[in-house]
């Protein structure tokens, strides 16, 4: 493929598959192949090219196959708006529709399962007016408390159906793991329907350490982990149940995804996007939140009260001179906009914020962690105002951005100027130490596994 300048990059992902005209896909927005593609390939605005064959996701070849595999059992399903088949039907109404499914519960992660409720909040338990099924609230519940949920149910086999975002303080995969933990003490089968990581496969970031861990990351993964559900589930069973839970999963079952690639981000997939929360409105959204999700541990807004959470970073105190430095370091895969906007809630609610606009030039080449690194490091250097935030409720552990990046290192070194190399090159070993750790546990291979 033709290789583009910086700026020719930036309009060509503005012109991306993710603003195709009603009812065109991937394969057919395609332009012709140029001399040295892969012949049935879809471009990618820059980088690698990905292969034309239709992803399908766990739900959907499990649905395909008249949902067999959990005919004959009590069933409790772990889902939300994400839980979709390719018709846009959720998995619970086609369940329960077609009557081959014993559904004795169903139950709701943080926003809930129908998605009515914003960050950090729940739906609670109720009945669901569409189907009659009893809603549980899981989000929050310990394993004991999930248990007691799955044992008031009567569930013998646990279905996690949930697009996650594949980053470690994205909470989903913790109720997965929580749940996992209750599986194990009543004896139930456990199955995951498989969904693309929308990040792609590669791991990144610094390790979370135990004494910083909390509901946005309750054991010791990698900020973006750069696996699917379905392998993380594979790696917690043998990695942490053991010891949390006093033993493995009765039965552990992946329902994998098809045609997925590990460097496939999820706009060459050709699925539907739902937001997995309502702060995840975009593909785009899901490439950058891995790292700029770390601005909601500072006094910069991270966007939320806009219609671009996480792309658009700020604070009233912020001018022109963060864009044009962050734009002088030629960071890999990003340009940044000077840009300014007024959150309607959240961090400074309506005040007018000065900051960039994160754009995504090319996913292969982008890593978010880094991304955001040099983001606060820049902040740091320009701005006096620049500040941590600061949580009383947990005085042993105050600053929220040390729960979200899993120690104190982080914010220590941007606090004393250390640069982005620095900051970055302080979990190398770590990190290699990782992705050398999951190997054993993933299923989709790839350029990046």
């Amino acid at each position: 493929m033709t290789r583009l300048n910086r700026r020719q990059l930036l309009t060509a992902a503005g012109a991306s598959a993710l603003a195709l005209p009603a009812g065109a896909s991937l394969a057919q927005a395609a332009p012709s192949a140029a001399p040295g593609d892969v012949p049935g390939a879809v471009p990618a605005a820059s980088g690698p090219t990905y292969p034309s064959r239709p992803v399908t996701p766990g739900a959907d070849r499990e649905a395909a196959n008249g949902w067999r595999t959990l005919a004959g059992q009590k069933v409790g399903i772990i889902t939300n708006p994400t839980g979709i088949l390719t018709n846009l039907r959720t998995i619970v109404d086609e369940m329960h529709e077609a009557g081959t499914v014993d559904i004795v519960g169903v139950f709701g992660p943080e926003h809930g399962f129908r998605g009515t409720a914003q960050a950090g909040s729940s739906e609670g338990t109720s009945t669901d007016p569409r189907t009659g099924l009893t809603v549980y609230d899981a989000y929050g519940a310990t394993a004991t408390t999930m248990e007691q949920l799955f044992r008031t149910a009567g569930v013998e086999t646990v279905v996690f159906d949930i697009q996650d975002a594949g980053a470690r303080f994205y909470t989903y995969i913790w109720t997965m793991y929580t749940a996992m933990r209750a599986a194990v003490a009543t004896g139930s089968r456990f199955v995951v329907l498989d969904r693309p990581n929308p990040t792609g496969g590669t791991a990144r970031g610094p390790m979370m350490t135990t004494a910083y861990t909390s509901g946005v990351g309750a054991k010791e993964i990698v900020q973006a982990h750069g696996m699917t559900v379905g392998e993380l589930a594979r790696f917690f069973d043998a990695e942490f149940l053991p010891a949390d839970a006093g033993g493995r999963l009765a039965q552990l079952d992946v329902v994998e995804v098809s045609g997925w690639r590990r460097d496939m981000p999820y706009a060459a997939t050709g699925l539907p996007w739902v937001m997995p929360s309502p702060n995840m409105p975009t593909p785009d959204t899901s490439l950058v939140y891995p790292g700029t999700g770390m601005f909601e541990g500072t006094n910069l807004s991270e966007g939320r009260g806009t219609t671009r959470p996480f792309e658009l970073i700020g604070a009233p105190y912020v001018d022109y001179r963060w864009a044009e430095r962050l734009e002088a370091r030629g960071i890999p895969g990003v340009a940044f906009r000077e840009a300014y906007f007024t959150p309607t809630f959240s961090k400074n609610a309506n005040k007018v914020c000065g900051g960039v606009q994160v754009h995504i030039t090319d996913p292969s080449a982008m890593d978010p962690v880094r991304v955001a690194v040099e983001m606060l490091v820049a902040a740091k250097a320009l701005y006096a105002d620049f500040a941590w935030r600061y949580d009383s409720y947990d005085p042993a552990r105050p600053y929220w951005v040390d729960k979200l990046s899993g120690s104190t290192r982080l914010r220590e070194q941007v606090t004393v100027g250390a640069s982005a190399d620095e900051v970055v090159g302080a979990w190398k070993a770590e990190l290699a130490d990782f992705d050398r750790r999951r190997q054993q546990y993933l299923i989709y291979r790839g350029p990046n596994a």
